[in-house]
């Protein structure tokens, strides 16, 4: 049986450069390296697509938001279409890439309102991106969520258990058009259990 050759130079680029990114950096209240949280939403992508702009994409979807990395150095390094996936991906308030600030929780509504109205908008390449960072987020909420209980939302800036549902589930409408996946089914279900 012949292996069939698959060009991961973007993915494999990618991933080295998420990895620096992140570099000495922890999940926050997770006890373990970020990095993992990019590799788990890449593994996600990869059970929706094989294209190497969208797993590169998923590995790097934090980058700017939460590392000194910027778009335009990401578009000098993987082009234009991985630069602006990243972007899309980003939290951003007013078009502006939110990096955190004393006001986090201010703001927390206003982020969180307009991040599902452009992913309602967005493209059917960014919602697989999103979808990735989204189901690797409500993983680690479900899995908390099954030790902790309800002391699980002490750990976020916004503490108010229907808050994060009203966001979840917010999420989950504007990624509707990927209902058809696996990576969505889990998505819905993960919800309804944490929140039920």
């Amino acid at each position: 049986m012949a292996n069939k050759y698959l060009d991961t130079d973007l993915l494999d680029r990618a991933i080295i450069f998420a990895v620096k990114a992140h570099h000495n950096t922890e999940r926050r209240g997770k006890g373990f390296p970020y990095i993992v949280h990019p590799m788990e939403a890449v593994e996600i992508v990869a059970t929706m697509t094989s294209d190497q702009e969208l797993l590169a994409a998923a590995a790097l979807h934090d980058a700017v938001e939460d590392t000194d990395v910027t778009v335009e150095q990401l578009r000098a390094a993987f082009g234009d279409r991985v630069a602006e996936l990243v972007h899309a991906e980003s939290d951003q308030l007013d078009g502006q890439v939110f990096t955190g600030a004393a006001n986090e929780a201010e703001t927390w509504h206003q982020r969180k309102q307009a991040a599902i109205d452009r992913l309602a908008m967005a493209s059917h390449d960014a919602k697989i991106v999103a979808m990735g960072d989204k189901l690797s987020n409500m993983r680690a909420i479900w899995r908390d969520y099954q030790m902790k209980g309800d002391e699980l939302w002490q750990i976020f800036h916004v503490k108010d258990q229907a808050s994060h549902e009203w966001h979840y589930r917010g999420l989950a409408a504007s990624l509707k058009e990927l209902e058809d996946t696996f990576a969505y089914r889990e998505f819905v279900r993960l919800i309804d259990e944490v929140f039920a």
